[in-house]
């Protein structure tokens, strides 16, 4: 085995350690902390509803173990195990051009992938969030939403690959700049189309009923220079009764889109500030500079992909004999993974600190008293813990753990 290879192990197995140690903490910060509801929420949340968020949260840590374990040992047997290297001759026996092997090659990893991802996906849908009362998804939805996810991939997916296989083949040596500039225009592409072509095939949207709450909301949306395409409601509760808000889409293609379980759950004043929250994102130019930073991300790592395609090491030490730019891809797709995972903590730093902004926005517009609120509720109703390990949070965490935000948010109320 050579020193690529045992590199590889190692940056495998140390994030696969690390990780398993941050769920450790996060299992017995949690445990420890069941028996009592922290001071900040007492008077809001029952003792009964914070032990269901601690028993949710070890249920999926001790589970998100299973999977820490399966995932690692599965990226290994493609790799070093000489899986991808098997898949890649199969295909090559057909005697098809590189384009196409290529493509076929990524297809049915995919494919192969997400048939060996389905039990995971089974027992979380079906026995985790069903024994703690989100799960309304039946057996037959559940299956029709997979067939749509696989058909629309292979719809979208394909032809994309076709294209970025293409420049790869057929470029100058600059094809990693020509395939960013696809990838790149493909998202916004993507983003564009999403809440009126994509969404709807999975949910059903209706423009929030004329009313109180509608008129406020587009008072709010006036005040903050927003213009969008629609306010909507989302049949979000025919799946989970987890609740959410958000705007979606580019341009003038934006929508607001409420959670039926949402809407049900807040009333006027909560449903305004949580949506004030959303358009701090908007406010903030958090969705650019987030763009900015995926280009700048992009760039740099098909910049290293083009170095890295005329590595033999690179493709020896991962377990494929043949050097084919397809292979390249793929290797890169699964190892790049792995190394994000260290830098990881400086994304959740930055999200958190963007819901900080977005929050304070929202406390300018509104009163901080409704959104503080409106996230107990959903803190009470998605069963979110309230104490949460401090440094997995850091690891992890999007958002704020719950007392470090609403004791933010609390501040502001003091400041004004």
């Amino acid at each position: 085995m050579g020193w690529v290879s045992q590199i590889f192990i190692a940056l495998v197995v140390s994030a696969g350690l690390l990780q398993w140690w941050l769920l450790q903490r996060q299992l017995a910060h949690v445990r420890r902390h069941r028996s009592a509801v922290p001071e900040a929420f007492i008077e809001k949340i029952e003792l009964a509803e914070h032990q269901k968020a601690a028993n949710y949260t070890m249920a999926k840590v001790r589970f998100g173990r299973l999977e820490l374990i399966y995932s690692s040992a599965l990226l290994l047997l493609w790799t070093i195990g000489g899986g991808l290297q098997w898949l890649d001759m199969a295909w090559r026996s057909l005697e098809w051009t590189p384009l196409w092997t290529g493509v076929a090659v990524m297809t049915s990893l995919l494919i192969i992938g997400e048939l060996l991802s389905l039990p995971f996906s089974i027992y979380s849908t079906f026995a985790i969030e069903q024994r703690f009362g989100f799960n309304r998804m039946t057996p037959a939805l559940f299956i029709m939403d997979l067939a749509k996810q696989l058909l629309l991939t292979l719809a979208i997916g394909v032809p994309l690959l076709l294209c970025i296989l293409w420049l790869m083949y057929h470029a100058s040596t600059l094809w990693w700049l020509q395939v960013w500039a696809v990838w790149m225009g493909f998202s916004l592409l993507l983003m564009w189309a999403y809440p009126a072509f994509i969404a709807p095939l999975f949910n059903k949207f209706q423009p929030l009923e004329s009313g109180e709450l509608r008129q406020r909301i587009e008072q709010l949306m006036q005040r903050c220079g927003f213009t969008s395409n629609g306010i909507f409601v989302m049949d979000g509760s025919r799946r989970s009764a987890h609740g959410n808000a958000y705007f979606t889409g580019l341009g003038q293609n934006k929508r607001i889109v409420f959670f039926d379980t949402l809407i049900s759950s807040l009333d006027a004043n909560e449903v305004e500030a949580v949506l004030a929250h959303e358009l701090g994102h908007f406010k903030r130019k958090h969705i650019q500079k987030r763009l900015i930073s995926t280009a700048v991300l992009s760039l740099a790592g098909l910049a290293l992909l083009g170095w890295l395609i005329e590595q033999p090491l690179f493709y020896s030490g991962l377990g494929v004999a043949d050097m084919t730019k397809y292979m390249a891809l793929i290797l890169f797709m699964l190892v790049m993974p792995v190394v994000g995972i260290f830098v990881h903590p400086l994304f959740s730093w930055v999200s958190r600190k963007h819901e900080f902004e977005a929050d304070e926005f929202a406390a300018q517009q509104t009163d901080a008293r409704d959104l503080i609120q409106a996230l107990v509720k959903l803190y009470k109703e998605n069963a979110n813990t309230l104490t949460p390990d401090p440094l997995y949070s850091a690891f992890h965490d999007s958002h704020p753990p719950a007392p470090v935000r609403i004791a933010h948010l609390a501040s502001r109320i003091t400041a004004t």
